[in-house]
């Protein structure tokens, strides 16, 4: 794969099952049992035994590694097991990882997890703490001693510049809020369900960090979500409708670092996430037009619009009207700031249902979703299909 040219992998593997625990505030078990919860649901989904499982993939920073994963799931010998580095933007990257295993005989059946005890255990909002020093922690401190230590602080940065930059409120964040709200108040599976919110109420949540607001700011979720990934052709042999990955990749900007660019010559914009619109668009041949629903990456409300003035749906700074008249459905399972923060595998849940007709929020004929994952950081992006 080249960041210059069209990769190969498109259309040769599918997401064929997707699995959840329920997503809460105290899970009340441990995140090895939350994972076997959402593989094995997964499995079921999919019409397959863990004994048909020879591939694993997860996160870097996740407490259940693959092989004791395996071990309580019932799964048997592995050919392939993987991680993924930098939080949520792993998300995406699980799957590529998992689709190029298949893609290249390395393994048949993959699955993709994430389980957390996120909010009753360890607090990724808390910000730094008990951190091993490390090359890339370096850039932190440049951060910490000034009194940035949280995500929220750092993300602020970049909101500050982008409303400066384009003349805009902090009410251009709000929209992003409301429609994801909106979506969640649908869904049975939603933390959020029943609890749509209004711009007001968006203006009237408490400062985080200004500009950012209590709404702009993703929950914090107990829970665990798993995607089983297979070739087309014996996805084609499964109960369900399989979602076909059109395109993956992965990206990173020049000297990137995480979430702390503050240095960079542009802080309105997403530059990782412009590598990863540039591959899927090179792969799948497909642009902003013909994208039917977009899921993404909703950790704080600036960065959506950022994604989408990355990915071309609208001009710099012109993202805010656009969420507002719903130009393109977005975030139709709630997000992670209404549904649930599962590091955004929830979100290619919801894009997968999108292409089965399941989702509670269907968008009619819906057959080219874009799912992309945590930003600021290098992160990943999807282009999930219908087959044929």
């Amino acid at each position: 794969m080249s960041i210059r040219a069209r990769d190969g992998l498109g259309g040769r593997a599918a997401i064929v099952g997707i699995g959840a625990t329920d997503f809460s505030k105290d899970s009340g078990r441990s995140e090895l049992r939350l994972a076997v919860e959402a593989v094995r649901a997964a499995l079921d989904d999919a019409g397959l035994a863990p004994a048909d499982v020879d591939g694993m993939v997860t996160f870097t920073m996740d407490t259940s590694p693959e092989i004791t994963v395996a071990q309580a799931a019932g799964i048997g010998e592995l050919s392939f097991f993987s991680r993924v580095h930098y939080g949520g933007g792993a998300a995406c990257a699980t799957v590529q990882q998992a689709a190029l295993a298949v893609a290249t005989g390395v393994a048949e059946v993959v699955v993709c997890y994430r389980a957390f005890n996120e909010r009753s255990g360890r607090r990724f909002g808390s910000g730094v703490r008990h951190r091993e020093p490390s090359a890339e922690g370096v850039a932190l401190g440049w951060t910490l001693p000034f009194g940035l230590l949280t995500p929220a602080s750092w993300v602020a940065m970049a909101a500050q510049r982008y409303l400066h930059a384009y003349g805009l409120t902090p009410e251009a964040f709000g929209h992003v809020a409301v429609v994801d709200r909106r979506h969640a108040a649908t869904n049975p599976a939603a933390y959020f369900h029943g609890r749509p919110i209004t711009l007001d109420e968006h203006a009237a949540s408490r400062w985080i960090v200004e500009p950012l607001r209590l709404l702009d700011c993703c929950q914090e979720t107990d829970g665990g979500q798993a995607l089983v990934v297979t070739s087309v052709e014996r996805a084609r042999d499964l109960p369900r409708p399989p979602a076909v990955v059109v395109a993956a990749a992965q990206g990173a900007g020049r000297a990137q670092q995480q979430m702390t660019g503050f240095y960079d010559s542009d802080l309105t914009g997403l530059p990782e996430m412009g590598v990863v619109a540039r591959q899927l668009r090179r792969t799948s041949g497909l642009g902003p037009d013909d994208i039917d629903v977009g899921i993404l990456y909703d950790h704080f409300t600036p960065f959506v619009l950022m994604q989408l003035e990355e990915f071309g749906f609208c001009g710099p700074g012109e993202a805010a009207d656009f969420v507002a008249e719903e130009r393109l459905p977005l975030n139709t399972h709630g997000g992670q700031l209404g549904e649930a923060y599962l590091h955004g595998m929830n979100g290619i849940a919801e894009a997968v249902r999108q292409l089965r007709g399941t989702s509670v929020n269907q968008v009619a004929g819906a057959e080219r979703v874009l799912v992309t994952a945590g930003t600021g950081v290098p992160t990943s992006g999807l282009v999930l299909g219908t087959d044929g």
